[in-house]
């Protein structure tokens, strides 16, 4: 099941419920309120595909009868297609997990997908409840579980509980990242270069990895880290700079280079020297 915000509106709205978890967490509610998995008859969670299909055009009288029917054919041929590319996308997107959907969306290219079996694992889970208001039902739209309370919750309660559901997927992702199999995952984005580069010139594009400078949610955003030159820079993008970096811990870079040992660089000595006409600019 596909969960649109809109197309390019949706970093804008992502700002605005986290911004209203941000104040819902700071006047501490209650876990028993009211909440929801996903509410049915929101239509603005859903995608619909559009038909493709195109209506057969009238045969015109003055063809001959084999081009009217060559035409009829191909018309034919062209809607069946359409037909079964709708149906096609529209079980694609019927197949989209809550956990697909907001891994790709725009700045969220540092997630990694945790399996399915590790959040239903309630160790793992120890003691979020207490952190993530609503967290029953944010836990249930994470794990794509209908609710059937759906239709008891009000606008402002659904938006509660989308926030809060991000909320506990981050904290539930710096926990999954270090493990074994949380680290193979990140291993693959770091291969492909996805967490980006170094900016400074003498690390000679090194990649870099994600980290937070604290464990505390809210109390500062995601920086990337460089095995090279060991210094913290922040992420080009704009939108994964807005990504909490309690998501991501201040323990990961450090152990997945201690785990991969072969890809940690060698630690650059080189540094700029600032010059004047060709002389080094004397330090008193």
């Amino acid at each position: 099941m596909m969960y649109s915000r809109g197309g390019g509106s949706s970093r804008p709205e992502m700002v605005d419920r986290r911004r209203i978890i941000n104040d819902a967490l700071d006047k501490q509610l209650e876990k028993s309120s009211p909440s929801t998995s996903r509410a049915k008859d929101k239509d603005r969670d859903r995608i619909s595909v559009p038909s493709t299909s195109t209506g057969k055009s009238q045969p015109d009288h003055r063809d001959s009868r084999a081009s009217s029917l060559s035409k009829n054919k191909a018309s034919d041929d062209e809607a069946e297609s359409d037909s079964e590319f709708s149906d096609v996308s529209g079980s694609d997107a019927d197949d989209t997990s809550w956990i697909s959907w907001f891994c790709n969306l725009r700045g969220n290219e540092f997630f990694c997908e945790v399996d399915d079996e590790y959040i239903q694992d309630d160790f793992n889970l120890c003691g979020l409840s207490a952190q993530v208001p609503y967290y029953d039902y944010a836990l249930d739209l994470i794990l794509d579980v209908e609710s059937s309370h759906g239709d008891m919750f009000t606008e402002e309660q659904n938006e509660l509980v989308e926030s809060a559901a991000e909320m506990l997927y981050g904290l539930i992702h710096v926990r999954y990242i270090l493990t074994s199999k949380g680290m193979a995952t990140m291993l693959e984005k770091y291969k492909k270069y996805e967490f980006g580069r170094c900016p400074r010139v003498y690390c000679c594009a090194q990649p870099c990895l994600p980290v937070g400078q604290s464990d505390i949610p809210r109390s500062s955003t995601v920086k990337i880290y460089c095995p090279k030159c060991e210094d913290i820079y922040y992420p080009r993008s704009k939108y994964q700079g807005n990504l909490d970096g309690a998501y991501f811990g201040t323990t990961f870079p450090h152990l997945f280079l201690m785990t991969y040992g072969h890809l940690k660089p060698q630690k650059t000595v080189q540094t700029y020297a600032p010059r004047v006409f060709g002389f080094k600019i004397h330090k008193p």
